[in-house]
């Protein structure tokens, strides 16, 4: 009988060192690379809105559980404790590999190197571990005890484990729902959303996307306005076309194209001309004359289009709307963009038209926002980038003798630009969020992917630098992505399995 207990006893104690070497062995590893750590916690899918705190909460907690077991006389509560983190962490490879929206690196000292199955196999060793080492403790508790009863024993084994998968579901729970509509600037990352393809090569760095449509993208150029490039995705062959003008000596000074196929537009709002031809032949007759001076511009169909201007009464951006059926006609809404500052540098941004739900999109530059517009600009809708910048962090200084008005110091970005296709809007984001890396900045910009009809955000990937230069524009058209960096197109497929799962 002797024997019997010691030999019990034994098992126990290397139940619980074993328990000791990989509390201690796990905490020490998350601290010492604690950053590491809190980045890896920061893209988990159920986690990562609770990062910053559950960072600290873990590892503290297994130096304390050790400290527990390592004392015979909270050692019972300490293998409970044991079991119960080790449930929470199995439920959290279970979570993760059935209805996460992708499987993040798993992490965590001495598992860093497993699979998520091998680590899942593991916890459920220590599980039974745990189990072993209770079940013993509590046969040589006095009957006295609540413990030692088989119905108390029992109930204590199912409100733990009952508990512990409560605890982690509800942090999936919340936090898929802070992710996607109450984001508090924490981004994910899954596994290869967008897929390289292939690298073109321009002429010069002064270019840019006029457009993309029907397998081809077509590139401008600042330097030579009339020259378009054009990349034919599936052949990969390159050709290039000269806009043939009726009225060549025209002036002009910030001459742009704009591909809508079957459409091109060759529009300068400075000069207040828009000339419109087809991309078969790459002549351009005068479409609109002297209508409006306007600062951007987006078609939307060939009797339609909107753009920005400045209002002649207020001196502030304005969206409108250019209507050439049965005649030319021009709609200003002055109401659409909220002044914040001076009405002009703060109201700046990108306007994007999505054809597919027929939306008029403006992305805000220095704020945490986009307008969802109906074609006809008659309504608004809201939607919110997951930054924190409600408002707009710049300092406009008024020049008396110039009659002007510029930034007296340095503004912060918030959007860079956008692009939209499907239900889709992409996001080149200006500031890094919580439990990123600041090295991937050096080398990458980062997309931020949202579903602007749901005002939901998905998730973000990486686009990498060419030859040292960031992502200066980006096109998205069936199920193709086109980046811009420097003299150098890029063409990635996005992964539509990836998309769906992140929905």
């Amino acid at each position: 009988m002797k024997t019997s207990v010691s030999f019990k006893n034994t098992i126990v104690d290397i139940i619980c060192l074993l328990y000791i070497l990989l509390f201690v062995y796990a905490a020490v590893s998350k601290l010492i690379d604690f950053e590491n750590f809190r980045v890896q916690l920061g893209q988990s899918p159920l986690l990562s809105t609770f990062a910053g705190l559950i960072a600290w909460i873990v590892p503290v907690l297994e130096l304390f559980l050790a400290l527990l077991i390592s004392l015979k006389k909270w050692r019972i509560i300490g293998l409970f404790g044991a079991l119960s983190l080790m449930i929470m962490f199995t439920t959290y490879i279970f979570i993760i590999l059935n209805y996460s929206s992708f499987v993040p690196c798993s992490c965590g000292g001495i598992l860093e190197k497993m699979g998520w199955k091998e680590h899942s196999l593991f916890n459920v060793v220590f599980i039974m571990l745990a189990a072993a080492g209770i079940l013993i403790l509590v046969g040589g508790v006095p009957k006295t005890h609540l413990i030692s009863k088989p119905a108390a024993l029992a109930s204590s084994f199912l409100i733990t484990s009952v508990f512990s998968i409560s605890i982690i579901t509800l942090l999936f729970i919340l936090s898929e729902d802070v992710i996607h509509h109450r984001n508090n600037f924490v981004r994910r990352f899954p596994h290869h959303p967008v897929e390289f393809i292939k690298d073109f090569t321009l002429d010069n760095a002064s270019s840019y996307i006029a457009g993309a449509s029907k397998g081809k993208l077509h590139i401008g150029n600042f330097n030579d306005p009339l020259l378009v490039t054009e990349i034919d995705i599936s052949s990969k062959v390159i050709k290039k076309y000269r806009i043939k003008v009726e009225d060549p000596y025209r002036p002009y000074k910030a001459v742009k194209i704009t591909v809508n196929a079957p459409h091109f537009y060759l529009s300068d709002g400075n000069e207040a001309f828009i000339y419109r031809g087809l991309i078969s032949d790459w002549n351009a007759i005068i479409w609109i004359d002297k209508a409006v001076y306007f600062n951007a511009f987006v078609p939307i169909d060939s009797n339609h289009a909107a753009f920005r201007a400045l209002s002649s009464t207020t001196g502030e951006n304005i969206l409108g709307l250019i209507k050439t059926n049965p005649q030319i006609s021009i709609q200003l809404k002055s109401k659409f963009l909220e002044k914040q500052i001076d009405g002009v540098f703060d109201t700046d941004g990108r306007l994007l038209y999505n054809s597919f739900h027929k939306k008029i999109i403006y992305l805000y530059t220095y704020r945490n926002e986009y307008l969802i517009m109906d074609r006809n600009l008659s309504k608004k809708d809201i939607g919110h980038t997951i930054d924190t910048t409600s408002k707009a962090n710049i300092t406009v200084t008024h020049i008396k003798s110039s009659k002007t008005t510029k930034l007296s110091s340095p503004a912060r970005v918030v959007n860079k630009y956008g692009a939209t296709d499907g239900s889709h809007l992409y996001v080149n984001a200006a500031l890094i969020g919580r439990f990123e890396p600041r090295n991937m900045w050096d080398q990458a910009s980062i997309i931020d992917v949202y579903d602007f009809m749901k005002h939901r955000y998905l998730f973000s990937f990486y686009l990498y630098d060419k030859n040292g230069r960031k992502i200066s524009e980006l096109s998205v058209n069936n199920g193709n992505l086109y980046a811009l960096a420097g003299n150098t197109a890029t063409l990635y497929h996005l992964d539509n399995i990836a998309f769906q799962r992140n929905r």
